[in-house]
C-alpha cells in the first residue's frame, strides 16, 4: 500500500467524506461532497430568518434617523431664532423704540418665517424689563424663544442695559 492510500484509510470514517488530508502535509483538501454543499446557496429557513430580522431592525433604524433629523432641525431653528432675537433686541435698544410696548414684526426678507413681539414693563429702582419673543411654526407646533434685558434710565435720559437671560418654549407658550 502506498503512503497516500494508507493515509486516506487511517482517517476516521466521518472525516474521510468531508475533508481529505494533503499527501505532503499541507492543509486538508475539501471533498467534492463538501464543495457541492457550499455551492448550493442558502436554505429557505435561512432566507426567512434574515427577512424577519431585517423586518425588525430596519423600521427601528429608520425611526432613529427620523428622530435625529427632527432634533437637528429643532436645534438649528432655535439657534437661528436666538440669534435673530438678540440682534433685534439690540436694535430696539439702540434706537430707543423698546419704550413702545407691543412692537411686532418679522425678519423679512431673509427670515420671514420668524416673527417677533417686544414688550416692556417697569421694575423697581427705575429699571425697565424689555422682553423680546421670537416665534415660528415647526411641525405644526408653535415654537418660541424669549430673551430679556433690564434697562436703567437715569434722570439725565441716558440708559444702560443688563442682560438677564433667555428661554425657549414649545407648544402654545407665549
Amino acid at each position: 500500500m502506498t503512503d497516500a492510500a494508507h493515509l486516506i484509510l487511517s482517517v476516521k470514517p466521518r472525516m474521510a467524506s468531508a475533508v481529505l488530508p494533503c499527501a505532503r502535509g499541507g492543509p486538508p483538501i475539501p471533498s467534492a461532497a463538501l464543495l457541492r454543499r457550499r455551492a448550493r446557496g442558502f436554505t429557505l429557513i435561512e432566507v426567512l430568518a434574515t427577512l424577519v430580522l431585517l423586518g425588525i431592525v430596519v423600521p427601528v433604524a429608520m425611526r432613529g434617523v427620523s428622530v435625529a433629523l427632527a432634533a437637528a432641525t429643532t436645534a438649528r431653528r432655535t439657534a437661528e431664532a436666538a440669534t435673530l432675537a438678540d440682534a433685534k433686541l439690540n436694535e430696539l435698544i439702540a434706537d430707543g423704540s423698546w419704550q413702545t410696548s407691543g412692537n411686532t414684526g418679522d425678519f423679512a426678507p431673509d427670515h420671514p418665517e420668524y416673527t417677533w413681539v417686544c414688550e416692556n414693563a417697569s421694575r423697581d429702582y427705575g429699571m425697565s424689563e424689555v422682553v423680546l419673543r421670537v416665534k415660528w411654526m415647526q411641525r405644526g407646533a408653535e415654537k418660541v424663544v424669549t430673551i430679556s434685558t433690564l434697562i436703567y434710565q437715569n434722570e439725565y435720559g441716558s440708559s444702560s442695559t443688563v442682560t438677564t437671560g433667555g428661554s425657549t418654549e414649545t407648544g402654545g407658550g407665549g
